[in-house]
């Protein structure tokens, strides 16, 4: 398997409905932005509290990292594939992940990631270049999402540096510490 290309990742957050899924839709970013994606587009609805949730997180530890939210799913896979992206829809009903990571790291193309919150229209399952499960017993999309990224890039999370951030965490065996960074 060749190691992986410093292919761009988006996440598109497709369902989120603002009063009932901002938690896990925050989480979702979180996960995302800590585990080696450069953003997250939550589709169809404005969540302008998840997007400034996210951009704080992002100013303090560091990033870069994008969120915008509003945009409909056709429009953001529509301009990605314009872009020549390619797709991963995160089902269980896909092929598994174990089977299929050497084909996702050889296209060494730029991908958008497709996690949904409510049932996911059909037409994803068509449009996708790729459809896959982390298992394929129903489970979280974040913990779908948090499996896929660490496979792809290939459990390098702890090497990975976040730019212009005024704060780092510290590792400790007991307690937290947070370190405050020079500017």
């Amino acid at each position: 398997m060749n190691s992986p290309t410093l292919a761009r990742i988006f996440i598109l957050r497709i369902g989120h409905r603002v009063f009932r899924d901002s938690r896990v839709t925050t989480h979702v970013c979180l996960t995302a932005r800590a585990l080696g994606a450069d953003g997250v587009i939550i589709a169809d609805r404005e969540d302008k509290v998840v997007e400034s949730t996210i951009r704080d997180v992002t100013n303090r530890f560091g990033g870069p990292f994008e969120v915008e939210s509003g945009k409909p799913w056709k429009h953001a896979v529509r301009d990605w594939r314009a872009m020549g992206g390619r797709i991963v829809h995160l089902t269980a009903y896909g092929l598994p992940l174990p089977k299929k990571l050497s084909e996702i790291h050889d296209a060494d193309a730029d991908l958008l990631v497709i996690v949904g919150s409510e049932k996911m229209p059909g037409e994803i399952f068509k449009i996708a270049d790729w459809n896959i499960s982390v298992t394929n017993q129903p489970m979280s999309e974040v913990a779908a999402l948090a499996i896929f990224l660490d496979w792809f890039r290939q459990h390098r999370e702890f090497d990975r540096e976040f730019s212009k951030a005024q704060v780092q965490i510290v590792p400790s065996k007991s307690g937290k510490e947070i370190q405050q960074l020079p500017r």
